[in-house]
C-alpha cells in the first residue's frame, strides 16, 4: 500500500506536522480546514466568511488530488457556537450535490488560530 501526499498552494500550508491531503487506493484522507486565506495565511473575520473559505480550502484540496467534493463520502465540521449549525448547512448546499455525504458537526472548546468553524472529508474516487 503506498501513500501520495497531496499539497496546493490554492489551499493554507500546513501549520503543524500534517499534510494537506493523504491518498491511499482511491481514498483521499483530507486534513481539517479552517478559515485562513491561503494568500496571507490570515484567518477570515466572521462566521460566515470563515465557512465559505473552509469549503473553498478543501475545494482546493480536492481539486489537486484530481478529485471534487462531490467524491466526499464522510465529512466532519467542528464548531465552537452550534448556534451556527444553519448558516453552515446553507452553505455546504452550494459546494455539494445529491446524495450529500455522511456527516457528523460537533460543539468543541476552541480551534487552532481562533477559528470558529473547521471541517474535514474523506473522498473516494471511481
Amino acid at each position: 500500500m503506498s501513500r501520495k501526499i497531496i499539497a496546493t498552494s490554492a489551499a493554507p500550508a500546513a501549520i503543524g506536522t500534517y499534510s494537506q491531503a493523504v491518498q491511499v487506493g482511491q481514498t483521499i484522507y483530507m486534513s481539517g480546514q479552517i478559515g485562513l486565506d491561503p494568500a496571507s495565511m490570515q484567518m477570515v473575520e466572521g462566521i460566515d466568511a470563515q465557512i465559505v473559505r473552509v469549503f473553498e480550502n478543501l475545494k482546493a484540496v480536492a481539486d489537486a488530488a484530481g478529485a471534487t467534493l462531490n467524491d466526499a463520502v464522510k465529512v466532519n465540521i467542528y464548531l465552537t457556537d452550534l448556534a451556527n449549525f444553519a448558516r453552515v448547512n446553507e452553505t455546504m448546499a452550494k459546494y455539494f450535490s445529491e446524495p450529500f455525504p455522511a456527516r457528523a458537526a460537533v460543539g468543541v472548546k476552541e480551534l487552532p488560530r481562533g477559528a470558529l468553524v473547521e471541517a474535514d472529508a474523506v473522498l473516494v474516487l471511481g
